[in-house]
């Protein structure tokens, strides 16, 4: 269950924006920023969303446009031949800030501060071995059961769900239930990737 699978699909998918992108003067970079600010934008409404439902909707649109962005920064970087490991980092330092705040607007939304906490940790890891895999000299490593695109998607989708779903289930609402889920399967998926690396450096 990994969207990461579907790059090339989105690659293709995003040649009109990388050519307005480039006509526009953007660069990565500035592409990378903005998705951060729409990552921000998006935690603040799920985390004012207890009160006012209609939130989560936003924060969804903003959770599928930061994924957008995403995207769009390494397409872009790739047509302008401006890929560099600066530009990389600079690309997951913020993508991981984007996840915390996405992660700790919904668990502040809900008040449900335990799972948040696991949710944000399993997440980290998931991408933290990631990375890890490639600075001891492999492949940097995208599967699991739940990458990145996966968990905008998810979160994206429970966003909408939330905005007209507002009952619980086992005294868990859809966001409880999405914090949850990434609790248990962030950390699944940093194991699934460290058994892949171990594996391959035998």
């Amino acid at each position: 269950m990994t969207l990461d699978q579907l790059r090339p699909v989105a690659n293709r998918a995003l040649d009109p924006f990388v050519n307005v992108s480039e006509r526009l003067g953007l660069t990565p970079n500035a592409v990378s920023v903005v998705a951060m600010g729409l990552a921000i934008a998006a935690g603040a409404a799920f985390a004012f969303a207890g009160d006012a439902p209609l939130l989560y909707l936003i924060g969804a649109v903003l959770v599928f446009l930061n994924g957008w962005l995403d995207l769009l920064d390494g397409a872009l970087a790739r047509r302008l031949g401006t890929a560099s490991p600066a530009g990389d980092l600079l690309d997951h330092v913020l993508d991981r800030y984007a996840d915390i705040v996405m992660l700790v607007g919904l668990a502040a939304g809900v008040g449900r501060w335990a799972i948040g906490l696991a949710a944000v940790t399993g997440v980290l890891m998931t991408s933290y071995l990631g990375t890890q895999a490639q600075a001891v000299g492999l492949d940097r490593v995208y599967g699991g059961l739940v990458g990145r695109a996966d968990r905008l998607a998810l979160i994206g989708l429970a966003g909408v769900l939330a905005a007209f779903v507002t009952g619980t289930l086992s005294g868990l609402t859809v966001v409880g239930w999405l914090l949850a889920f990434f609790a248990v399967v962030g950390h699944v998926t940093a194991l699934q990737r460290f058994y892949y690396s171990m594996r391959a450096l035998d």
